[in-house]
Parts: structure tokens; sequence; C-alpha cells
């Protein structure tokens, strides 16, 4: 995984597909392609680096909504963009767009591979693990 800094509430992490990414090897399917659980977890990997530069000591957030269209298959070898922004925000509530291409070999954004939005919400680490 690579990450780029664009503007606070935005962040884009690259990832290559590995053979433990498939959707064969995460249990989501027969075929040798980037499983939909692998490309979720990129996708909240994103928000998390979004949200990150935003929280106050102490703090973390937790997903707790998340709508995904995964559109194409990916390849092992092949390298996604992995994109989050910040769509909504009230209070601690955070809503991000995200979105996922395959990078080219000129390393321009290609086919979109998924879209979809991730819901997090603030909480004290702490406190939030003591209730457990």
């Amino acid at each position: 995984m690579t990450a780029a800094s664009p503007p606070s509430g935005e962040a884009r992490l690259r990832f290559t597909v590995t053979d433990v990414d498939t959707a064969a090897a995460v249990g989501s399917g027969s075929l040798p392609v980037l499983g939909t659980p692998r490309l979720l977890a990129w996708c909240e990997a994103a928000t998390c680096a979004a949200i990150e530069d935003s929280l106050p000591p102490g703090a973390t957030s937790v997903g707790t909504r998340v709508a995904l269209e995964h559109l194409a298959a990916s390849p092992v070898g092949q390298e996604v963009e992995v994109t989050a922004s910040t769509a909504y925000v009230d209070g601690r509530l955070h809503r991000f767009a995200v979105a996922a291409r395959h990078v080219g070999a000129d390393g321009a954004g290609g086919k979109v591979v998924a879209t979809g939005e991730v819901t997090r919400v603030v909480v004290d680490a702490e406190r939030f693990l003591s209730r457990l």
C-alpha cells in the first residue's frame, strides 16, 4: 500500500492485488480476482486515513454503515487506487464517498472498479472499549 497526501478530509491509497486478496482466498468466491471483502477493507482504510488528521486526542472512528458497488474485476498484479473524500459531516458522524480505479501503466487512473459510501462515527477509544 502507498499513500498520497490530498487535502484534509480526503485520502488516496494504492494497493496491488496479490493472491491473498482474491475472492478465492477471502472466501467470497472461487475466482483469482480481487475479492469484494478485501476491496471493502481498502475503502475503509482510505476513510480512516481521510479522517485521521481531524480526530481529537484519544479519539478514533468506527465504521457504522457501508454501501459498495463492485463494478469490475481486478486480476492479481493489478494496481488499484482507492479514494475517500468527505461527503457529509454532522457532529461525530462522517460520511465518505469512496471509489476505486485501476491504475494504468502510465500511473493514471483507469477503469472504475467500485463506488460507494462509508459512514464512520468518532468515538473516545478508551470509553468505547470499556463498554465491551
